[in-house]
Order: structure tokens, then C-alpha cells, then sequence
């Protein structure tokens, strides 16, 4: 009986599915690019088991006004698909590093027609429960106003702070400069007048004989002129 019982547990365990865990999938929120220009849509995953030799990427377009999407990339077992039919045919290309969990692909020569949302969904076997994310891309002929101010305030501001720093940096190495030069300029005074006094000695005290003698010496003079 109890071997009859071990041998049911282990068929019971043998066909139990092993526990899959859930993966995050990353993308960009939106992309603008320039008429003509290449752009590259980044994907990446977070999963708690190792990048597994059976990884996959699968990317899928829908147009901006439409509700179907399309198949526009998918790799898989180490080899890259790009649809050779759609309107991404011969300007998708593959640059990323699936044993980094890197999915990202570049499209080439943009067109208004590329306005859309991009979506990128991503496998690490056994870890296949995730979101996919998207990204939505948007074609300009220029850069949009909006972006180039805060770009050029976000500049502008990086700027500001590397030029008060420097200036503080420059402030306080002259302060501390004139400091120092200051208390050595005073040290150096002061030794020198110590010196002086010390080699002229002490000077000695009036003869009080002398002194009256001045003093009477002087009385009789103005004496005289009076008299005169």
C-alpha cells in the first residue's frame, strides 16, 4: 500500500506544470523623429529567471485611426523576421542583444504614414505571463515648438547650474587667497616692526637735572625779549 501511495506521488509531481512567474515589458511612452530620419524603438524585459536560450521579441504596428494591427517583426530560436510584405518591408531592422533582454528595432526613412502605435511583447520561457508595451511614434517635418523649449530650457538650466558652479568654485579659491595673503602680509609686518625695536633697545629715561635746567634756560630768553 505505501509503495502504491510513493509511486501515485511521484506520477502526481512528474505532470505537474512547473510554476511560471510574471515578466515586465518596457517601451518608450512616445517618440517624435524627423521627416526621412531613422528612429529606434527600444523594448526590454524584467523577469526573475536567467535570459533563457528561448527568449522571443514580437512587434506589431497599428496606425494611427485604425483598430487592427499588424505583424511587422518577430525573433525567435536566434533568428530575426522581418516582414517582407507590409509598409515596413526592406526599413525595419534588428539591433537588439536578446541575451541582454534587448528587443529594440530601427526604423528607417520615416514617413508621415509611420504615425502610429508600435507594440512590443516579449517572452522569457517559462516566465510568459506579461503586458506587452507600446509606444506611439509621431513624424514631423520639424521639431515640434513644444519639444524644442523644453529641451532647450532643460539645456539651458543644465547650463546655468555648471556655470554657478564654476563661478562659486573660482569665488571661494579667491576668497581663501586673499585670506591667506592677508594674515601673511600681517604676520609679516608685525615681525618686521618687533625687529626694528629690537635693535634700536630701550630708550632712556630724561635727566630731571637737565630738564629744569632746559626749562630755566628757556625762561630767561623770553625774559630778555621782553625787556627788549
Amino acid at each position: 500500500m505505501l509503495t502504491f501511495v510513493a509511486l501515485a506521488s511521484v506520477l502526481l509531481l512528474g505532470i505537474v506544470p512547473e510554476q511560471t512567474e510574471g515578466i515586465a515589458i518596457y517601451t518608450g511612452w512616445e517618440r517624435h523623429a524627423l521627416l526621412g530620419s531613422d528612429i529606434r524603438l527600444s523594448c526590454s524585459f524584467f523577469s526573475w529567471r536567467m535570459t533563457s536560450e528561448d527568449v522571443t521579441f514580437s512587434w506589431t504596428y497599428r496606425p494611427d485611426g485604425s483598430r487592427d494591427s499588424i505583424s511587422i517583426f518577430h525573433y525567435g530560436g536566434g533568428v530575426a523576421y522581418v516582414d517582407n510584405k507590409g509598409p515596413f518591408r526592406d526599413r525595419v531592422e534588428f539591433v537588439g542583444n536578446p541575451s541582454r533582454r534587448d528587443g529594440s528595432i530601427l526604423i528607417k526613412n520615416l514617413d508621415y504614414n509611420d504615425n502610429g502605435t508600435f507594440t512590443c511583447d516579449a517572452k522569457n520561457p517559462p516566465d510568459i505571463v506579461g503586458r506587452p508595451s507600446s509606444v506611439r511614434l509621431l513624424v514631423f517635418e520639424k521639431v515640434p515648438i513644444q519639444a524644442g523649449v523644453i529641451t532647450g530650457a532643460i539645456i539651458g538650466v543644465v547650463l546655468g547650474l555648471l556655470v554657478l558652479i564654476v563661478v562659486i568654485y573660482y569665488l571661494m579659491r579667491f576668497l581663501v587667497a586673499r585670506r591667506v595673503f592677508s594674515l601673511s602680509v600681517s604676520k609679516h609686518g608685525k615681525k618686521k616692526k618687533e625687529g626694528s625695536q629690537a635693535r634700536q633697545g630701550p630708550v632712556p629715561p630724561a635727566d630731571p637735572t637737565k630738564v629744569k635746567a632746559a626749562a630755566s634756560e628757556k625762561k630767561k630768553q623770553e625774559s630778555r625779549k621782553d625787556k627788549k
